[in-house]
């Protein structure tokens, strides 16, 4: 690793640094380097850079929904409404195929640094922990699974402000213009990402004890959940 000169979203408290925070029109940059980053991130030639070792991506889908269940089964102390209608939409509905490629695991605002000043410009992908080759897209619906239609109005991706930002339909039509994947199946992405978060979530929920940033987890936990069963339920994703 390397020092890399740029800010961090989380840096921020909830608000964006000069140009962005005075600026709203200049936020929309923002959004779309986010999108890129991923994008340019799936178009890397992971074999060439011998990575190969770095994930299994044949059976990635098959292995997200075993894996999560057993997770969740042993950290189980509660029922979680929707959970089993996900599960089997997601068993029934895997892609038939995807290509391969890099994928971060955990990608959002909280996950990257800009460069000072404008016009927005992606300075680093932080936070690798996840990483791992597998189903690129999986990056695109983490990261756009609770992002509003319109920006101006109250969503859940409350820790910095999306005033100003474009739609989701917009975002994601970047990053299938940038990356050259389709995204006609994007309901699928998004409700893996909403089922394994919510998962993944839980584990920190039942080890809260007196910690009230874990003990907030509940409520966002059954949200997500339910969520991704609602939409499991009404989309007409085949």
């Amino acid at each position: 690793m390397g020092f890399v000169d740029g800010w961090s979203p989380m840096d921020q408290h909830g608000k964006w640094p000069d140009p962005f925070d005075g600026d709203v029109s200049a936020r929309a940059g923002l959004s779309y380097q986010l999108a890129e980053g991923i994008a340019l991130l799936s178009k890397v030639d992971w074999k060439a850079k011998g990575l190969e070792d770095l994930g299994r991506p044949d059976g990635f889908h098959e292995r997200q929904v075993d894996r999560w269940t057993a997770f969740f089964e042993r950290i189980k102390s509660r029922e979680i409404d929707g959970l089993d209608v996900a599960t089997q939409w997601l068993r029934n509905h895997r892609p038939l195929d995807f290509i391969p490629g890099l994928m971060h695991g955990d990608y959002q605002f909280a996950n990257v640094m800009y460069r000072h000043g404008a016009p927005a410009r992606m300075a680093a992908i932080v936070d690798w922990e996840m990483g791992t080759v597998g189903d690129p897209k999986l990056d695109l619906g983490w990261m756009v699974q609770s992002w509003p239609e319109d920006a101006d109005a109250p969503s859940a991706m409350s820790y910095v402000d999306m005033r100003g930002m474009p739609s989701r339909t917009a975002v994601v039509e970047h990053y299938a213009n940038v990356s050259g994947r389709q995204v006609d199946d994007l309901d699928y992405y998004l409700v893996l990402a909403k089922w394994k978060l919510a998962i993944v979530l839980e584990q920190g929920f039942q080890r809260a004890g007196d910690t009230e940033k874990l003990l907030a987890y509940g409520p966002v936990i059954t949200s997500l959940m339910q969520s991704a069963a609602d939409l499991a339920e009404s989309s007409d994703y085949r």
